[in-house]
């Protein structure tokens, strides 16, 4: 049985507000952030520096929910900073008849990472 990698979610536009170089690593996320793009803690995700062109995989920590802070944490600090504008990418494997009825999660923050709006995205098959 073939799997397709598709989008699961993204959280688009968020602001890094720290950047903590010692650490192990990971993005920290608010929780309330997580539920919206379906988001697990310890869950890979993709980081896409919207400010830097920087982007790289790391895994999701979990923050206090409605805390607006998203955190870049050990190596990952390097390559995306403070007030950095980052999109977060995840990922889900799809059978040929899931792909019909996947609809990732696309969640859009404002300037103070709080949902701005909540879309779900269609797959279209290939003409």
């Amino acid at each position: 049985m073939a799997l397709y990698e598709f989008l699961k979610s993204k959280l688009h536009g968020a602001t890094v507000t720290q950047a903590h170089l010692d650490y192990q690593g990971s993005i920290g996320i608010p929780e309330d952030l997580m539920r919206a793009a379906k988001l697990r803690e310890y869950e890979r995700v993709m980081v896409a520096d919207l400010t830097s062109g920087n982007r790289l995989s790391t895994y999701v920590l979990r923050l206090e929910p409605g805390c607006g802070e998203i955190s870049m944490n050990g190596a990952a600090a390097h390559l995306i900073q403070k007030d950095n504008h980052i999109i977060v990418f995840s990922w889900t494997m799809l059978t040929e008849d899931e792909v019909k009825d996947h609809h990732p999660a696309l969640v859009f923050l404002d300037a103070h990472n709080k949902i701005r709006e909540i879309k779900t995205g269609e797959i279209h098959a290939p003409a």
